[in-house]
């Protein structure tokens, strides 16, 4: 199939294109410099033209997700997704999986990145994948809690840490390693928490820093694709900034080293909203999301998602286990736990992000603060989907951005007084261009995921996925914004229509995407050695019945990488 698109106004950052009229020619999934004179023309005249949207963090299958579906029928009931020729679906803040994809089609997005996969349950991940369309998808394992990766770091052998992530990776077929308040899940195992970067883990006396920095080295000696992908301790407490920068700040000095893509940093910290609290309690609560952005803006080696919060009734879930809890006991609002034997944990609890209410309108402030102040290089548009708010909420918060007026009316109108007080965001003109809304979802994602080659460019060999927005490029009406940016014009994946008016008017299955990366045999053995012990002496499952199998995807896309330097 060949598509020539034509006369469209193109942002397209990762090759310096901001707002050239010019043409796209597509053939055979890929962009191309020409195609025949029989290609279909897609009229993009006064439309925007860019790259497939990334969302490099959110959450939308595996078990924790499915408990949150099951455990709020009310949630299912509010929002019912029946068209012609595509599957029903039901949920607001946590649909069913092919409402997931169609929505994310609809807006012009085309890769999905799944933040926390438990190793042990990775076939639940991968089952729902398969019945997740429209969207290319990738899930990041978990490595924060688990007992494997504590004893190496303990023991001071990153060589076999490393030949252990990269046999988990391969058997859970994941892609980057995920870190979820290091040390503290294990911890709740034990009704108990860890509070800063030195606290020990109960009975594995070592730290968060230790967990971090360590798994940090490792990443870097695998050369995966993404740096560490890294939610810190703390998450949701009054103060918790502090705890934040430390983090950051514990990675400083490691030096980036992909073996695959063109990532320059070593570490992520995702859903920042949710670490850039002030205060010593919820009464004097306030944002630092300023001063987050200003270290983050003074050192390369970090960039940050937001995690904004969308002022929604929605649902929290999360492998923090104690945080869970501590939502619950807050709210007073039904709560799900899960413990997953030697590696991770769960919780989920539903809530109501009020704009009435005064600490939910400075959270609300405070993901503006981190857009707003952050060098738009740095950071990613993320609602932490749906713990912040559920990704269809991605156009409301781009219209945030782009319309100082729209933003006005929520921050004057809406929001409890608190998000002016204790917030920077009333002092900020700062609108963002369509430039840097193509940065914040699409360029810059590709850019850190390590997947720059083919996704979040329009440049020949790239992966065909493009979405064109009926919107002008110098609208401020934060409505029409909204609006644009919700339902595309068009959209291609593949290199093929997809959506058009709004309307997915064909179903697609993506690539479920994943790193094999290789280690020195005679290393992996050794490991090997501990996995049979402990599997024998503490799993519930076989070892022989761990990893994830080829049927478990439509397909596969995977990312080689030769580490076996590592001896």
């Amino acid at each position: 199939m060949e598509y020539i698109i034509k006369n469209g106004i193109v942002y397209d950052p990762l090759n310096g294109i901001n707002g050239e009229k010019m043409d796209i020619c597509v053939k055979d999934g890929k962009i191309v410099e020409d195609v025949s004179s029989g290609a279909k023309v897609i009229d993009a005249r006064g439309k925007v033209v860019m790259p497939g949207g990334i969302d490099s963090h959110t959450h939308v299958a595996g078990p924790k997700v499915n408990i949150g579906r099951m455990f709020r029928p009310e949630d299912s009931k509010k929002e019912i997704y029946a068209k012609k020729g595509l599957r029903t679906g039901t949920g607001f803040s946590v649909p069913s999986t092919y409402k997931t994809g169609y929505q994310y089609s609809e807006m012009g997005y085309t890769t999905v990145i799944e933040a926390a996969m438990p190793p042990l349950i990775a076939r639940h991940v991968h089952e729902e994948f398969m019945e997740t369309p429209q969207v290319d998808k990738a899930a990041m394992p978990l490595f924060g809690n688990n007992w494997f990766v504590f004893e190496y770091l303990k023991e001071g052998d990153l060589k076999k840490c490393a030949a252990y992530v990269a046999w988990l990776l391969r058997a859970a077929r994941g892609f980057a390693i995920k870190i979820v308040n290091p040390g503290g899940t294990e911890a709740w195992g034990w009704g108990k928490n860890v509070h800063s970067i030195d606290d020990p883990v109960p009975y594995f006396d070592i730290t968060p820093r230790e967990i971090v920095r360590g798994l940090a080295e490792v990443n870097e000696m695998l050369g995966l694709p993404h740096s560490i992908h890294v939610h810190p301790n703390n998450l949701g407490h009054p103060g918790n900034w502090e705890t934040t920068l430390a983090t950051m700040d514990c990675v400083k000095g490691i030096k980036a080293k992909p073996r695959y893509g063109e990532r320059e940093t070593v570490y992520y910290n995702t859903h920042t909203q949710f670490h850039s609290y002030g205060g010593t309690s919820w009464k004097d609560f306030e944002s630092k999301g300023v001063e987050i952005a200003e270290y983050v803006n003074k050192h390369d080696h970090l960039v940050i998602d937001v995690g904004q919060v969308t002022l929604d009734e929605t649902t929290t879930m999360t492998a923090d286990g104690p945080m869970e809890y501590d939502l619950h006991m807050t709210n007073g609002l039904k709560w799900a736990n899960c413990d997953v034997e030697l590696e991770t944990g769960s919780g989920v609890v539903p809530f109501i992000y009020s704009p009435k209410g005064p600490v939910y309108a400075v959270q609300w402030a405070i993901g503006l603060d981190l857009f707003l102040n952050t060098d738009t290089d740095k950071v990613l548009l993320t609602t932490d989907h749906p713990n912040a708010g559920p990704f269809t909420r991605y156009p409301r918060v781009i219209a945030w951005l782009m319309s100082k007026k729209y933003r006005d009316e929520w921050l004057y109108n809406k929001v409890h007084k608190w998000a002016i007080q204790r917030s920077h965001v009333a002092d900020n003109d700062k609108e963002y261009d369509l430039y840097e809304i193509a940065k914040v979802t699409r360029a810059n994602q590709a850019k850190v995921l390590g997947l720059s080659k083919e996704k979040g460019h329009l440049g020949v060999g790239a992966d065909a996925d493009i979405a064109i927005y009926d919107i002008n490029p110098e609208e401020k009406d934060g409505k029409k914004i909204e609006k644009a940016f919700r339902y595309a014009s068009y959209v291609l994946k593949k290199g093929e229509v997809v959506v058009k008016d709004g309307e997915v008017v064909k179903e697609i299955y993506g690539d479920t995407i994943y790193v094999d990366v290789r280690v020195d045999e005679s290393l992996e053995q050794e490991i090997m050695k501990d996995l049979r012990e402990k599997f024998t002496r503490y799993y519930s499952i076989n070892l022989d019945n761990y990893p994830v199998q080829d049927a478990y995807a439509n397909s596969w896309k995977v990312i080689k990488i030769d580490a076996t330097d590592i001896n």
